[in-house]
């Protein structure tokens, strides 16, 4: 066993505390390798052997190597592409979009597209990216159509999910059904577009 998989002690909750360091290590082993050679023939071995861990290591941590790619994909997309607010609606919900149209156009959308689509037979794998990814960021979401809507800036009788699936919908599209070169096209431009287009069924007269 290796120092850095040795259980530290002094644990006030009776569990296993993980050294953050190693789960880093592991997180960043399975992206390189889901990057190198795909995700389907990712192994907690290889995995294990990148981190320069036991495997044993992982699985004390995860139930599956899945589990390890759900969470260095997630907290990667996350970190780079969170929820803003700005001081109007449109502004707000513009500012989040390009930031995931920016996740989407580089390394971070070659990482999301082969996990939403192992997720559609993979009910473990879904459950997961809804509960870290699409969940809280809708909820958010929600929040600033609904304030829009109470600030007057929006129609009183719309439904906040349908503006959200509006707007984010073509982006998943692009990002998952590349057609003609779409696939690097998911541009700041693009999302002006189609906030403009959107905004203009959306705004209060």
């Amino acid at each position: 066993m290796n120092k850095t998989d040795e259980p530290s002690k002094g644990n006030a909750s009776g569990g296993r505390p993980r050294d953050k360091q190693v789960t880093e290590r592991i997180l960043k082993a399975a992206l390189e390798l889901g990057e190198e050679s795909g995700f389907d023939g990712l192994t907690a071995e290889g995995v294990a052997a990148r981190a320069e861990v036991g495997k044993m290591t992982i699985y004390r941590r995860w139930p599956n190597v899945w589990a390890v790619v759900v969470d260095a994909v997630l907290a990667e997309v996350s970190r780079v592409s969170p929820v803003v607010e700005r001081e109007r609606t449109r502004e707000s919900l513009t500012a989040s979009m390009k930031l995931v149209g920016k996740s989407f156009r580089g390394r971070h959308g070659r990482l999301f597209r082969p996990l939403i689509g192992r997720a559609q037979t993979d009910d473990t794998l879904r459950a997961a990216i809804d509960e870290r990814w699409l969940s809280p960021r809708r909820e958010h979401s929600r929040g600033i159509v609904r304030r829009g809507i109470a600030r007057g800036e929006l129609r009183p009788d719309l439904d906040p999910d349908v503006v959200i699936d509006a707007l984010y919908g073509p982006l998943y599209h692009r990002l998952l059904l590349p057609y003609s070169g779409t696939e690097v096209r998911i541009t700041d431009a693009y999302i002006d577009a189609l906030v403009d287009a959107v905004f203009g069924g959306i705004q209060k007269d």
